[in-house]
């Protein structure tokens, strides 16, 4: 059974319920039919990605363009405020119910980290929404580049003093984390199937339904 180093983490989609859409569904209703609201926030959620692929920028940047771009190719009216109603509700989203129990058997035993695509001023908050202890809590905003690029991760990997085949990365997104986790040579990877992403079992992942199948992957 691999016993890793460092156990690290995706945020948001993994342990967060990243509410993202559904909170742009409540702010475009009135603007975005019901029937064309599906293929705007697909448009939303795309834009994010490619956003994030080039020069680091603030998240806050991050979703003001993906926003922008989504309601031009929409013909919905824009407005910055629709922006910072999206940024403010980041720190009150709350962990899915499955992690904080197998969560804290696991921080027992092993370092937890949180790898997110995020900012200082937003993870504090996220964390603590969790409520477990973590080894440390790093961001994109540190790193100066998001995932899916390699450079966040081989940020962390720096900070810990830690080489990859000693890690264990778990995450939501094959895209954002676990096929570039496969690329460095993560020594596992696990992908909880929250059911926002296609489901896979390639790039080497062990594919679980949530968080309580986590401890008994790790002999707990």
């Amino acid at each position: 059974m691999f016993r890793p180093k460092y156990i690290s983490f995706d945020c948001y989609g993994t342990m967060i319920n990243f509410i993202m859409g559904p909170t742009a569904r409540t702010i475009f209703s009135d603007r975005v039919e019901l029937s064309k609201m599906d293929g705007f926030i697909d448009s939303f959620r795309a834009y994010r990605l490619d956003e994030v692929l080039g020069a680091w920028k603030p998240f806050y940047d991050v979703i003001a363009n993906s926003i922008d771009r989504a309601c031009r190719k929409h013909g919905v009216e824009y407005d910055a405020r629709d922006v910072q109603a999206l940024y403010d509700a980041i720190p009150t989203w709350q962990p899915h119910a499955d992690v904080p129990g197998p969560l804290s058997r696991i921080a027992e035993q092993y370092p937890l980290v949180i790898l997110s695509n995020s900012m200082v001023d937003l993870i504090p908050h996220s964390a603590r929404n969790i409520g477990v202890p973590f080894h440390a809590v790093l961001t994109a905003e540190e790193a100066g580049a998001y995932k899916p690029l390699m450079r966040p991760f081989e940020y962390m990997l720096d900070r810990l003093g830690c080489a990859p085949e000693d890690m264990m990365h778990v995450s939501s997104s094959p895209r954002y984390d676990l096929m570039t986790a496969h690329d460095l040579g993560f020594g596992a990877k696990v992908f909880v199937d929250r059911g926002h992403e296609p489901p896979t079992d390639h790039y080497g992942v062990t594919r679980i339904k949530d968080f309580h199948e986590l401890p008994a992957l790790l002999g707990l």
